[in-house]
């Protein structure tokens, strides 16, 4: 094989493989396969409409909306929701018009949920317009007197920490004297407890 040759399968190659990824990106083009369904559809409406016209338009479209200009939306959402209500109308008079009940059954659930849709792009519009705002609301710590909050990753103060006047080891064994921090007074659970009156009634009659 001479080096003219090699070039020139090279280049071949080269340009078959160029023109494989143009035509996959085409495929996969949002407005490339937007425009082929609109012409399949509408080809009886305007049947002298060429497929790179739908692209350039909807070329457009997509450019709009990527810088910020949504009004080619705003008007789609309006022609759809129109064409729901259309939908909706034409079925809710064909369900009345019927003589079995499942045919107007039928007719009915169509029509609702053709005003349903139209409802449901009504509400997307909105959003649209009017998107919903977001409020971030920081917690207030409100005290009328001695109030410590921990709304970190700092470790909770102990009882000690918290009043300094109850200083000393917590101790829970049992048979032993509470200890009531705010005095000096002392209260024995070993003591005897006195015979009430009610004890000593129930005793007499016992007896």
């Amino acid at each position: 094989m001479t080096i003219k040759t090699k070039i020139a399968s090279t280049s071949t190659s080269t340009s078959t493989s160029t023109r494989i990824s143009a035509e996959a990106k085409l495929l996969n083009s949002a407005s490339m396969m937007s425009a082929i369904t609109s012409e399949a559809i509408s080809k009886s409406m305007c049947p002298n409409l060429e497929l790179s016209d739908l692209i350039n338009v909807l070329n457009s479209k997509i450019n709009n909306v990527q810088s910020g200009d949504m009004s080619d939306m705003e008007a789609m959402l309006v022609g759809q929701a129109h064409a729901l209500q259309t939908i909706f109308v034409s079925l809710a008079r064909r369900s009345v018009s019927q003589e079995y009940v499942k045919n107007y059954g039928i007719f009915m659930n169509l029509a609702l949920k053709a005003q349903s849709q139209s409802r449901s792009t009504i509400q997307a519009l909105i959003e649209l317009k009017y998107p919903k705002q977001v409020a971030f609301v920081k917690q207030a710590n409100i005290s009328h007197g001695h109030q410590q909050v921990n709304n970190g990753n700092g470790a909770q103060l102990s009882a000690h920490e918290i009043d300094p006047s109850c200083a000393g080891e917590n101790q829970n064994q049992p048979n032993e004297l509470l200890e009531v921090c705010n005095g000096s007074q002392t209260m024995d659970i070993s003591a005897a407890t006195t015979t009430s009156r009610v004890d000593k009634a129930m005793a007499t009659m016992e007896k």
